[in-house]
């Protein structure tokens, strides 16, 4: 029988990066999974395991890649990792990559940013894909997985589809809140990755914040709009947003009316709204 494809590699590669300026200091934490493809057929189908990597190895390889580019931002440590595997081994045709970034926050007390201590950020994690085969031009998509944002007013839901099976009333006032999942393909290098991607997020936090939205697609759709437009080097961007729900608790047992003020926080089971938006 053939082996019609095959994989393998090394998850969950933690790995941080201190990068030393002087007195200031910048810290990366990432967690990396690392996938080769190329010559490995038989070791598979042969027991033969004289071609293979091991996954201990392309982890070692990690580990060297962050010492010899502690001051790399993801992005571009990424593609030196990858770009290392495909100069060190001559069998492995291709990577691919996936990067998770724990993100730490610098401190800052009476107005002056701290050199060296911080505090971790929790909301999202910022996230890196490069697919690099020999002979052939690498792709990179940067985004963010898990970043949560929410609105108190300014969101409605009206003038859908109604049937027997419909029970949600419509509404022009509504919490609008989501977990968003989102990244965005790069056609070419901006002068900073990090600074590209925060005037992405805050593109999409703005159109998010400060319009009115008639449905979580309507507000994806101009977000993603924006974010093309604040950053000329992405090509697309994709968003993937499971509502945070929030009920209305019924409050009339109690002789009071809730008037929208109070609210059960649930996140199962959810909306899950998805788009991606490109360049015409």
């Amino acid at each position: 029988m053939p082996l019609i494809k095959n994989r393998y590699g090394k998850g969950r590669v933690r790995v941080m990066r201190i990068h030393r300026d002087g007195e200031r200091q910048e810290v990366s934490q990432l967690n990396i999974k690392a996938m080769v493809e190329g010559d490995f057929a038989r070791t598979y189908t042969d027991a033969d395991n004289s071609m293979t990597v091991s996954t201990d190895t392309i982890k070692n390889i990690v580990n060297v890649v962050a010492r010899e580019n502690t001051g790399l931002c993801a992005e571009e440590f990424c593609q030196v990792l990858a770009r290392k595997y495909l100069d060190t081994y001559p069998q492995i045709s291709s990577v691919a990559l996936t990067s998770h970034e724990t993100r730490w926050t610098r401190l800052s007390f009476d107005g002056k940013p701290h050199p060296h201590s911080f505090v971790l950020d929790g909301n999202g994690r910022p996230t890196v894909e490069v697919a690099m085969a020999r002979g052939e031009a690498p792709t990179l998509a940067s985004g963010v997985d898990g970043f949560a944002f929410m609105k108190s007013t300014q969101s409605g839901w009206e003038s859908y589809v109604k049937d027997r099976y419909t029970t949600i009333p419509e509404t022009a006032d509504r919490i609008c809140a989501t977990s968003m999942v989102a990244s965005w393909a790069w056609s070419a290098k901006p002068a900073s990755y990090p600074a590209a991607n925060a005037r992405i997020l805050d593109s999409l936090l703005k159109v998010f914040s400060t319009t009115y939205s008639k449905s979580v697609q309507d507000s994806l759709y101009r977000m993603g709009e924006a974010a093309l437009a604040a950053v000329s080097e992405i090509s697309e961007i994709s968003m993937a947003c499971p509502n945070m729900h929030f009920i209305p608790i019924n409050l009339a047992a109690f002789g009071l009316d809730n008037n929208n003020d109070v609210f059960l926080p649930t996140d199962e089971p959810h909306g899950q709204i998805e788009c991606t938006v490109g360049r015409g």
